[in-house]
């Protein structure tokens, strides 16, 4: 099927990237994801696709954007002063520069993601 031009849909024609994350100072127990990268536009420090893993507690500290629409399965995520928000199937939201604290995958997680670095 051909698309119009620019526009980019997000099936599953991508091949899948599978990662390990096990940096301890992020992680506690090293776990996968698989990522399909349908955009990127390394000028605009952008980047856009389908992401998933299996339950998990990671520390973050973001230097970035990302806007997040979950198609599967819970979050939780916890600021450092502990405040604490839930997302599940159907939701969007941003995490924006500067948020420091944990992303945890309270189930199995499938998002839509959109990242401005």
């Amino acid at each position: 099927m051909t698309n119009p031009a620019n526009v980019i849909p997000f099936d599953m024609s991508v091949p899948a990237r599978e990662a390990v994350t096990d940096d301890p100072a992020a992680v506690d127990t090293p776990y996968p994801a698989t990522c399909w990268r349908h955009f990127q536009n390394e000028g605009k420090g952008a980047s856009a696709g389908i992401w998933e893993a299996e339950p998990h507690l990671e520390r973050c500290k973001c230097d970035f954007d990302e806007m997040c629409h979950i198609l599967e399965g819970e979050v939780c995520l916890t600021d450092s002063a502990g405040v604490q928000r839930r997302f599940g199937a159907g939701d969007t939201f941003v995490v924006a520069a500067g948020f420091g604290g944990t992303w945890e995958n309270l189930t199995h997680v499938r998002k839509v993601y959109f990242i401005l670095a």
